[in-house]
């Protein structure tokens, strides 16, 4: 009877932690993406090694019950290319959790998320359209233009809220706290506001945001027939102190993007234009990219693209970040930029 009873005691005590286990979940995840690029900034050229947003992370969840879940999300940058970490828009170097550290509370009300994020309104739209290599490395969207992400507030010190789905339609808001941060100088608090509405083939976003009189609105639709892809976003904003202290004034932009698939291959093409400046004569700008992904899996892909900007007279638009130092040194205004790159890219 004693056996029996410590046989009953020890099947609940495992049948306990299995659920303990159950109602809490935590994922590794990332990807890496690497190219070999041969690149062009006015007469500077130089073939090398490319990170294209390599990252790592991890989030989890927990079931409080009730309908109620505690979630969290950890993510950082490295360089494929050399192995170093990656700080990406932060002003500090090494491996850090810059790119996401948020920490969140989700049920029938919605999602209320605290920490440091990527502004909704960029995935809602520019990002939501860039199908051939994620928004990432070179032939990423250069002419983009964020108040609140590129400006001293960048992702960090956010209060965000997500509705639940109301029949297809989610909208996410969120405010940046500016803290007073000397670094940042002058501020005010960032705003940024997104509304994602799905329905079949369908796909309807918009994003704004805002920060010390900068501001952007944006309207982003993408439809799938068949083996093809197409999307569009158009873009509004004013410059008033952010990338020129004396401010550029206001511009539309635009991008349109297509894509075939035939099995496993995709072909992209893509094409953007920034009108110039209102207070900047000669600052526009048109950027294309061509592109073959071939998907091996669900979770790698080779694959190639070329890319160019063709810069007015005083427009400087180079997706700096991910190029090759040697060619980076060389931005002027004026310079047209282009690079061919065939890469590999692993997602886990």
């Amino acid at each position: 009877m004693i056996k029996m009873t410590r046989i009953v005691l020890a099947a609940l005590a495992v049948t306990g932690a299995t659920a303990a286990m159950a109602q809490s979940s935590v994922t590794l995840y990332g990807r890496i993406n690497t190219t070999i690029e041969h690149q062009k900034l006015g007469d500077q050229k130089a073939t090398g090694m490319v990170n294209n947003a390599s990252r790592w992370g991890i989030r989890g969840t927990e079931d409080l019950g009730g309908g109620l879940k505690a979630g969290f999300a950890l993510e950082s940058g490295f360089n494929s290319d050399t192995g170093t970490g990656s700080a990406w828009t932060h002003p500090t170097t090494g491996m850090s959790f810059a790119r996401q550290s948020e920490v969140n509370l989700s049920g029938g009300f919605g999602m209320v998320r605290l920490g440091n994020f990527v502004p909704e309104s960029y995935y809602a739209t520019a990002d939501y359209v860039s199908m051939h290599n994620h928004d990432t490395g070179p032939s990423s969207d250069a002419l983009y233009y964020d108040p609140v992400w590129f400006g001293g507030l960048s992702t960090k010190n956010k209060i965000g809220y997500r509705t639940p789905s109301m029949g297809g339609l989610v909208v996410d808001g969120a405010v940046s706290l500016h803290e007073k941060d000397p670094t940042v100088g002058p501020s005010r608090n960032g705003y940024d506001l997104a509304a994602n509405y799905n329905t079949g083939p369908l796909h309807l976003g918009a994003g704004y945001s805002s920060v010390n009189s900068n501001w952007q609105a944006s309207l982003r639709g993408l439809y799938t027939f068949g083996q093809f892809t197409v999307g569009a976003y158009y873009q509004r904003n004013k410059d008033a102190n952010q990338w020129s202290t004396t401010g550029n004034g206001s511009r539309n932009n635009f991008r349109l993007s297509g894509m075939y698939a035939l099995g496993a291959s995709e072909f992209h093409v893509n094409v953007g234009r920034a009108n110039s400046w209102s207070n900047v004569a000669n600052s526009a700008a048109t950027q294309w990219t061509l592109g073959y992904n071939y998907n091996l899996s669900k979770r790698t892909k080779i694959y190639t693209y070329y890319t160019r900007i063709n810069n007015g007279a005083n427009a400087d638009y180079l997706n700096g970040g991910s190029t090759i130092a040697a060619v980076k040194a060389a931005g002027a205004k004026g310079n047209d930029f282009s690079s061919f790159a065939v890469g590999v890219r692993h997602a886990f």
